[in-house]
Formats: structure tokens, C-alpha cells, sequence
């Protein structure tokens, strides 16, 4: 049987994902019995001439500290990750140093050699952020984005959010392979959050599901007051899921990127491993 590997791209400029966001990663790859190839990015600075001719400012000497720092970042998490692995064969290392601004894209098609790409996720971390943002977005894998509160032990109960789109129907998906054997799904359809497609399509769902040999559940949800993000992962944890998996909306244009309103609210406040294609 071939073996599953998941990429873990880890960015470390102008700040790296945190200890916590990092071990959860590593530990649901265990989960999902995924050997991992992890890509550490330091940064490059080209350097810069200084209109004041370097005699106020020493632009080459702080260019100079803040790639050393990000390289001592990435040999740092490189320790953490070797000392939380179950089995160092599980793990390979590659470590790039590309110019500023070039991390994101160098990873995004790095990734697409791999099966799926894990991300570790921090609520106070831009770099984890845009990574996450690029790699939703311009991979073409299955991305699962993992906040450091992330404790699973199986995946055997995910949760869908359906609307009937293209993008769910790529979401489930991918996630039905993650899924344990004999685990669970839960369709989870808000209605009064945009027009719909059809009527009882959360049912239509689980049904279609358990023809396959699934056990599914259809849940109808109303905002009631919360965003639809809030709505989804409260569900989501309510039903004890340990994965929800969903669509992800959005275009970029010179990396400024345009969300739609589930995508950017799951993105700022992540309760959950969230699986999103796109």
C-alpha cells in the first residue's frame, strides 16, 4: 500500500508559527498515519542601498540580523519537530532560503508533489496566516489548517459544510479519505445564510453517504445572531468532529485576497482542524 505524505510548509519570517500550532500539526499527521516532509523558510534580503549612505542607518547589518534570527528560528522548530516525532524515518527536512516576499509561492508549488498539506495555524501570526491563504488558494491539494488547540487522537467523525457547490463537493471529498474505517459524517447546511440551491440537501447528502456505506447525520442550521464561521465550528465541536471540512471562496490578485464570508471568518478564528478546498 503506498504511503500518505503531507507537506508542512513552516515560515519563519517576520515570524514563525507557534510551538503549540506546530505540534498540532505534526501530532495530526501521526493521526492520519501521514509520514511528513517538512520545508522550513528563512528569509533572504537582497541587499539594499541606504539613501543616507549607511552612516545613520546600518541597513545591511539589520538585514544581516533578521535572516540570522529566521534561520535560528527554523533550525529551532527543525529540534522541536525531531523531539515530538513518534519515529524520526517519519519525518524529512529540507530547509530554503529564498528572497523576501518569495516564501508563499516556493511552497505553494513545493506542495503539489505531496498528497495533502498540513498548516500550522496561530491567531497571532501573519506568517501563518498568508501561508495558510496561498495554500488554499493556489495549491490544488487537500489543506487542513491546524490551530494550536488541535488534540486528535482518530479521525473518525468528520463534519461537511454543504451547499451543493463545486468546492464542497471537492471538500468532502478529500475528506472522505482522511476519514477512519466505519467513521462518521455530519452534513451541516445553514440556510439563512445565502440562497440555496434545493431544499433538504443536508439530507440528500447523508443519504447519498450511507448508500456508500457512511453513517450520516443532516443538521439544518440557522445563524441565529452568529456568523456562519462561529455557526459551522460550533456545530462542528457540539457533534464531536474532530475535522470540518468546507469550501474554501476567494480569488487573489497580487496576493491581496478577496474572501468570501464563511472563508475569511474560519480563517481569523480557528477552533478546529479545518479541511478547505478550493
Amino acid at each position: 500500500m503506498a504511503e500518505r505524505i503531507a507537506y508542512i510548509p513552516l515560515n519563519t519570517c517576520p515570524e514563525g508559527p507557534s510551538d503549540a500550532a506546530t505540534l498540532a500539526t505534526i501530532g495530526l499527521a501521526g493521526t492520519l498515519d501521514c509520514r511528513m516532509h517538512v520545508a522550513t523558510f528563512a528569509v533572504n534580503i537582497p541587499p539594499v542601498a541606504s539613501p543616507l549612505g549607511g552612516f545613520l542607518i546600518n541597513v545591511k547589518g539589520m538585514a544581516c540580523a533578521i535572516e540570522d534570527r529566521s534561520k535560528a528560528e527554523c533550525d529551532r522548530l527543525r529540534a522541536l519537530i525531531e523531539a515530538a516525532a513518534r519515529d524520526s524515518r517519519d519525518v524529512t527536512f529540507v530547509h530554503h532560503q529564498p528572497v523576501m516576499g518569495a516564501a508563499l509561492d516556493w511552497a505553494t508549488t513545493e506542495s503539489r508533489y505531496f498528497d495533502l498539506a498540513l498548516t500550522p495555524w496561530s491567531p497571532d501570526s501573519a506568517s501563518t496566516q498568508d501561508m495558510a491563504q496561498s495554500l488554499v488558494f493556489g495549491t490544488g491539494l487537500p489543506v487542513v489548517l491546524v490551530p494550536p488547540s488541535a488534540n486528535v487522537a482518530r479521525v473518525d467523525h468528520i463534519a461537511i459544510a454543504w451547499d451543493e457547490s463545486r468546492v464542497a463537493a471537492r471538500a468532502l471529498g478529500d475528506a472522505l479519505r482522511l476519514l477512519a474505517d466505519g467513521g462518521r459524517v455530519t452534513v451541516l447546511t445553514v440556510n439563512d445564510e445565502k440562497r440555496l440551491s434545493g431544499v433538504g440537501i443536508a439530507e440528500t447528502l447523508a443519504k447519498s453517504l450511507e448508500a456508500r456505506g457512511f453513517a450520516a447525520k443532516a443538521v439544518t442550521l440557522g445563524l441565529e445572531g452568529k456568523s456562519v464561521a462561529r455557526t459551522l465550528q460550533d456545530r462542528a465541536i457540539r457533534e464531536d468532529a474532530q475535522l470540518l471540512a468546507m469550501g474554501g471562496f476567494g480569488h487573489s490578485r497580487l496576493r491581496d485576497f478577496v474572501l468570501g464570508g464563511a472563508t475569511k471568518g474560519i480563517l481569523s478564528d480557528l477552533r478546529l482542524p479545518v479541511l478547505m478546498a478550493h
